[in-house]
């Protein structure tokens, strides 16, 4: 390359090191920033991908929530679950999804996510005409680094959506995998329904251990006017 350089100085050509094909400091693929940009960068497209459009510009402004995505993107497997709990509008979805961003927006190593409503999760895995999709898809949420489970608790609960949901947590709860849900249920409540009437005991005790965030959402419905706390 030096002998490249002299031939083409004596003949009036200026060269650089873009010329020569050497890379700027600044998108060298050895450079540890560079290649947390890049992770950060494909975390960030399967965020959009997985994000309705709704909340494609959530952020997470709950400390609390920020403080459990940077727990999740240092350490991983000791994370546990982030529970959002409060009245419907009060902007559950919207800190859920901004967490994930803070996470992807930090070049996590992977990251692969499903984000999907209880009610359409237990519609999904219903039995079908196709043998063993319902198991495959089971699977698929019980494996997946990341899951957001939205709305737990508004379908109508039965002995079946029980053992799923039991199958689903037991599962992420043994293997230490990231999990944030939202309800519109309180975690626990003497006076009235809370989540443990809704998942079961068996789930209960599991969400207990599982969930080291717990963050109860408070205030107006948002989407009339209201703002959360």
């Amino acid at each position: 390359m030096r002998a490249i350089e002299r031939i083409l100085t004596a003949r009036g050509i200026q060269v650089g090191p873009e010329s020569l094909g050497f890379e700027s400091p600044e998108e060298n693929p050895g450079d540890q920033a560079w290649h947390r940009r890049a992770r950060a960068e494909y975390a960030l497209n399967r965020w959009r991908t997985a994000t309705p459009p709704r909340f494609r510009n959530a952020e997470t402004t709950v400390p609390e929530v920020a403080a459990w995505a940077d727990h999740t993107l240092s350490d991983n497997a000791s994370a546990g679950a982030l529970l959002l709990s409060g009245h419907t509008g009060t902007g559950k979805t919207h800190q859920a999804y901004g967490a994930l961003r803070r996470i992807a927006a930090g070049g996590p190593d992977r990251f692969e996510l499903i984000a999907v409503n209880s009610a359409d999760m237990y519609g999904s895995l219903r039995p079908s005409q196709f043998l063993g999709a319902a198991e495959r898809e089971l699977r698929r949420l019980c494996e997946v680094q990341y899951l957001l489970l939205d709305d737990l608790g508004t379908a109508k609960t039965s002995e079946w959506t029980e053992e799923i949901t039991y199958r689903l947590i037991n599962y992420r709860y043994n293997h230490c995998l990231p999990t944030i849900i939202t309800s519109n249920l309180p975690a626990r409540d003497d006076a009235g329904p809370d989540l443990t009437d809704f998942v079961g005991a068996r789930v209960a005790s599991r969400l207990a251990e599982m969930v080291t965030t717990l963050v109860p959402m408070i205030g107006d419905d948002r989407r009339r006017g209201g703002r959360a706390a």
